[in-house]
């Protein structure tokens, strides 16, 4: 079940985005499903289009789904393997928040934990 928080600081269209990576991942979406129409999942959510919009052309830049005409938004996440660019990317993206955390004086341990934590928590392991 998708739902998006309002009062958050997080923009709308990336919290549909992570919401629907994280469905990915608990196995509720697999590679082939269809994604809602932008304007059915825009009104069930109760957004304007143009968030579902930018958060389906986020999620394909990159390579978790594919727009296809007549089609849809189809799932193609776990088709192939990462590449060696996107593991570059990922990595400059997590840089900021990993200095932020040792400028804080988390410890390395702590930084391991705290992502154990949240893969965890998106997998719904016990």
């Amino acid at each position: 079940m998708l739902s998006l928080n309002n009062d958050s600081d997080i923009p709308l269209y990336s919290q549909l985005s992570t919401q629907i990576m994280e469905s990915i991942v608990r196995g509720d979406l697999s590679t082939g499903d269809t994604l809602p129409s932008v304007r059915v999942l825009a009104g069930d959510l109760g957004v304007n289009m143009h968030t579902v919009n930018k958060s389906y052309h986020e999620l394909e830049s990159k390579g978790i789904i594919e727009i296809v005409p007549k089609k849809g938004a189809v799932i193609k996440a776990n088709e192939q393997k990462i590449s060696a660019k996107r593991i570059e990317i990922l990595s400059e993206e997590f840089r900021p928040i990993v200095v932020e955390a040792l400028v804080n004086g988390m410890k390395k341990e702590e930084i391991h934990q705290i992502i154990t934590n949240i893969i965890i928590k998106i997998k719904k392991e016990d």
